[in-house]
């Protein structure tokens, strides 16, 4: 599985990277945090009960409970919070590729502007060995940048209060006469109940899961 190896490889690198968050903010944190929507491992253990009421919280390796680069464990649960929901869509991203791949199904237009079309294999890993190095080179630049804008133009940082998971949008200012809302781009969550987006979040985590696995 080279595509969805080289995929989360190359994804990943900005939501192992501690930000901006160093040991002397952490007092000025923790003293501020009260007025943060952040989540506890309390939180972390009803969460839990909804995705799975069998199992409920499981955490063997006490992650809950770490505070990872000097910051606070709620800015740690936070820093989680993000990584499992963006390595559980990149899971089922890859999921659904490698069918896609596995079943000989690729776009009939040309590749590359010298023509090469999308080549026509039975697997994944072939797909990826069949790319030119241009076309990687890119694929990786647009995942980086997509991890920069995440960290950088969110209203609110996923550690420091921020809603884990939430893709700032790429609003009028950037896009002349329009938006491109990748976290929600046919406007169905902005609509939908509490009680839906609760319930959605739930699901996804759940499929997330799965697909990682």
């Amino acid at each position: 599985m080279k595509l969805a190896t080289l995929a989360l490889a190359v994804g990943s690198a900005a939501a192992f990277t501690p930000s901006s968050f160093n040991g002397a903010a952490v007092a000025q944190r923790s003293a501020t945090k009260a007025s943060m929507s952040m989540e506890s491992s309390e939180d972390l253990a009803v969460l839990a009960k909804k995705c799975n009421p069998v199992l409920g919280f499981f955490d063997p390796l006490g992650l809950a409970g770490q505070s990872f680069w000097d910051t606070t464990p709620e800015e740690t649960i936070g820093f989680l919070r993000e990584s499992e929901i963006k390595h559980g869509r990149i899971a089922m991203f890859a999921f659904v590729g490698y069918i896609v791949h596995a079943n000989g199904i690729h776009f009939p237009w040309a590749m590359q502007l010298d023509g090469t079309p999308f080549p026509s294999v039975s697997n994944a890993p072939e797909a990826w060995d069949s790319i030119s190095e241009v076309a990687k080179y890119q694929i990786f630049a647009f995942i980086g940048f997509l991890e920069i804008w995440r960290e950088i133009m969110a209203d609110k940082h996923y550690m420091k209060g921020g809603k884990p998971g939430e893709f700032p949008a790429f609003d009028s200012r950037y896009i002349p006469g329009g938006a491109l809302n990748l976290y929600d781009p046919f406007g169905w969550s902005k609509n939908r109940s509490e009680e839906a987006k609760a319930a959605g979040l739930v699901k996804e985590i759940n499929n997330g899961r799965l697909a990682m696995i």
